[in-house]
């Protein structure tokens, strides 16, 4: 099997490409192909035909909407799971009274630090917390990249 590449800010987002290249496109298309029907006829057809249009546009911005909702609620558990492996891994690195200050990391904070490696997590969580640090600050700022395959 083939090594992994070695991650970094440059590199570290990744694309799902069920989701980002088939489903959004296919339902993108769906929603655009149903206005472009339900006004190319306006003007013909009856009541009903109209209704039937018009409920066309509605099936497709709400499985469009599904989609990205199933794809957030995804990602915020991820984030949840990776607020606590954090914590846990900040309990174990760091000394008082920087352990007491964990609580007052934010999840998008924790987020970041979650690439920071062993070596340089003190020095980063300290200065994440004097600054109020961003989770894109937090991940420019890092030297040692700690790489995390699993995320999608």
């Amino acid at each position: 099997m083939a090594e992994k590449m070695p991650q970094n800010f440059a590199n570290h987002t990744r694309f799902d490409p069920l989701f980002h290249f088939f489903l959004i496109p296919i339902f993108g298309l769906g929603l655009l192909f149903a206005l472009i029907h339900f006004f190319a006829h306006i003007t013909e057809g009856d009541f009903r035909d109209h209704l039937y249009a018009f409920l066309l546009i509605l099936l497709a911005a709400a499985l469009l909407t599904a989609v990205f909702k199933i794809r957030l609620y995804t990602l915020k558990v991820q984030d949840r799971v990776i607020r606590l492996e954090e914590r846990l891994r900040l309990t174990q690195l760091l000394a008082e009274p920087l352990r007491s200050r964990i609580p007052e990391l934010t999840e998008d904070q924790l987020c970041g630090l979650r690439f920071a490696s062993d070596a340089e997590i003190l020095k980063l969580v300290e200065r994440t917390l004097n600054e109020k640090l961003s989770r894109a600050d937090i991940k420019k700022s890092i030297q040692n990249w700690r790489p995390d395959y699993w995320r999608v």
